[in-house]
């Protein structure tokens, strides 16, 4: 937001020192300095204005964006083009106005500031060479673009970094088939373990489902909430992913498969896609059995991939049903419909609302049913009496076959097809690639039959949506870009000369990002957009410093090589105290993102890793790269 009011202060200090060269002795006050102003802002005005307005018409892609992805960036793109729009006004209309009453006293020389001749004496060499020798330098840049492809192909992806919630929720799922007994067995057992490591603060676990119809949780999964002790009370060297680690170690149940993810991310993802784990295999079809024998081989390829932490592909078999098979005949004998008979079932086992209590402006709902130990066994609901309409007294075997027989405990569907999933947790491994990995095995060990279908669903859904939409908007809005440089220069050479550098100026935020260990994500994304949007303005100003130079020279009739050889030098080095001040104040408003922690930190350090990165290599680019291409450029035109 500062850049165009730093440029544009520079830029009427350059106009006022030289009008103090040319005026020795004289006081520049009243109208003259406000025409020295005028023509110091006018000068730069329309490529500052242009330039903002391509960093905001940048972040075109992050409004592109869907789902929770959207919700989180959006209030970030709409901060920034609002900010940076309001900033592109001030900078042509405020701005100049401000210059005019706000600078003034003495103005002193440029060369006076040691740390200005300190930088111009270092970047004076680095232009020469590279004016000498243009063409190599296009080669040095060309490798070194090539070379960041090195990090880049070693760099992983994921949706969204994983953001530390300071709590944790450990889901693991048991085989269908526990009693209620047993899952409360379990569920202490685990609870006990998780208390035994000392960052532990508290346990609190659930089997089945809550008392909520958005809850449809069998009862072989539990949900067990681990808060966590204050950071300061953490052992020495602890970090969240060794926590977590560490509780995996210990907790190692027979029949349970682990998945430890952060709450609210797990809630949205349930919410948005039905599975658990960061990565989920839907295998979709028209028979259970069928089903059931893929997920399984399924979840026995992956636990082969490398980063594959736990597999578990849900059982479509093994629930235990008791079947009511109404004799029609014998019930028919004793004056007993099929309602009647299914009325006294649902009454005793089901249970039955038969009236309500109030209880001041509370309503509560009585439910009667016989009591467990009478529904718990075959031969008790064999015995469950039933009378009939001549007042015979009757028990259920005498009217019904009773029955235990196996099936599904849990009927999935998707696009109304019915389908099984596999749920599978990663560690140690970046989302893509692990899943790429899965694909790649699963595609080669697994025989679909036709008529089935796998889809890979959770976080990589996500990612792969996210992807597409970039892949269709970003060269849409670097058109839009183009468009935007070739209205600044009048020139579609000059316009295709910014655009042809963007890459390079990207390479410093590739390394940066392979340095850090961090993986490609929606976040590291917008930090690229912009990157993109600031590098834009860099070569926009330097271009722009070289006409100008150049233009000054070839209107006294000075057009030769040498001529084009030092407006060159001329107008780059006059970039070099405002590129190092825009630098500075990005660095410096950057830098403490890294240092922050808390929830959400992780996010806020993934899009400012790129940009700082990139403070590297766009003001190297637009120094040393462009005034090389604007000499090739100038000098085969002539």
């Amino acid at each position: 937001m500062v850049d165009a009011a730093v440029v544009m202060i520079e830029n009427a200090h350059k106009h006022l020192e030289r009008w103090g060269h040319e005026h020795p002795g004289q006081v520049l006050s009243g109208e003259p300095r406000w025409r020295v102003i005028g023509e110091a802002a006018a000068e730069v005005g329309p490529a500052l204005f242009f330039s903002l307005l391509i960093i905001t018409l940048s972040f075109i892609p992050v409004f592109t964006l869907q789902a929770q992805e959207g919700r989180l960036f959006a209030p970030l793109a709409y901060t920034k083009t609002y900010a940076m729009a309001a900033a592109a006004g001030l900078a042509v209309t405020l701005i100049p106005v401000l210059m005019g009453y706000l600078i003034r006293g003495r103005i002193p020389d440029e060369h006076s500031n040691p740390l200005n001749r300190l930088l111009i004496a270092l970047y004076r060499p680095c232009l020469n060479a590279v004016l000498r020798a243009p063409k190599l330098t296009l080669v040095v840049a060309t490798v070194l673009l090539l070379a960041s492809l090195w990090p880049l192909k070693h760099i992983g992806a994921e949706f969204m970094p994983r953001l530390d919630e300071g709590d944790l929720l450990y889901m693991p799922t048991a085989l269908p088939g526990l009693s209620a007994g047993k899952a409360a067995e379990l569920l202490q057992q685990t609870d006990r373990l998780i208390k035994t490591v000392p960052e532990v603060l508290s346990v609190y676990g659930k089997a089945g489902r809550s008392d909520s119809a958005t809850d449809p949780a069998p009862l072989e999964m539990f949900e067990t909430t681990i808060q966590f002790k204050p950071r300061s009370q953490w052992r020495a060297g602890m970090t969240p992913d060794k926590l977590v680690e560490e509780l995996d170690r210990t907790v190692r149940v027979p029949g349970l498969s682990n998945i430890w993810v952060p709450p609210i991310r797990n809630r949205i993802d349930m919410l948005a896609t039905g599975i658990k784990s960061p990565v989920g295999v839907k295998v979709a079809g028209t028979d259970l059995a069928t089903i059931d024998r893929l997920t399984g081989q399924i979840e026995a390829a992956i636990k082969q991939v490398p980063g594959v932490s736990s597999a578990l592909a849900e059982r479509l078999t093994g629930g235990r049903y008791i079947d009511v098979d109404i004799r029609r005949d014998d019930a028919a004998r004793y004056g007993l419909n099929i309602a009647d008979v299914q009325d006294v079932v649902a009454g005793a086992v089901g249970g039955m609302e038969v009236g309500q209590t109030v209880e001041g402006l509370q309503r509560y709902a009585i439910n009667l049913r016989y009591p467990r130990e009478l529904r718990d066994s075959l031969e008790a609901l064999r015995a469950l009496p039933i009378v009939s309409p001549r007042g015979q007294r009757l028990v259920l075997s005498d009217v019904a076959r009773i029955a235990i027989s196996d099936g599904p405990p849990m009927l999935r569907s998707e696009n109304a097809r019915l389908a099984g999933f596999v749920y599978v947790d990663i560690r140690g491994r970046d989302l893509r690639g692990a899943v790429k990995e899965m694909q790649h095995v699963v595609a080669e060990q697994v025989d679909l039959p036709a008529g089935y279908s796998v889809s890979w669903s959770g976080q990589f859904e996500f990612l792969e949506r996210a992807a597409a939409q970039l892949k269709l908007v970003v060269p849409f809005t670097l058109l839009i870009i183009l468009v935007l440089l070739y209205l600044t220069f009048r020139r579609f050479d000059e316009a295709l000369l910014i655009m042809t550098t963007l890459p390079f100026a990207l390479v410093g935020g590739v390394w940066l990002l392979w340095a850090l260990g961090h993986n490609l994500s929606v976040a590291s994304a917008v930090g690229f957009i912009a990157l993109a949007g600031v590098a834009a303005e860099f070569g926009v100003i330097m271009l722009l410093y070289l006409k100008q130079a150049w233009a000054a020279r070839e209107a006294v009739g000075q057009d030769t090589d040498a001529d084009l050889l030092d407006a060159i030098r001329e107008g780059a080095v006059l970039r070099v105290r405002p590129k190092a001040m825009t630098v500075a104040v990005i660095v410096a408003g950057l830098l403490p993102l890294f240092w922050g922690n808390g929830t959400g930190s992780e996010v806020m350090q993934r899009i400012a890793a790129p940009m700082v990165g990139g403070m590297i290599s766009a003001p190297l680019l637009s120094m040393l790269v462009i005034p090389a291409v604007y000499r090739l450029m100038r000098r085969r035109g002539r």
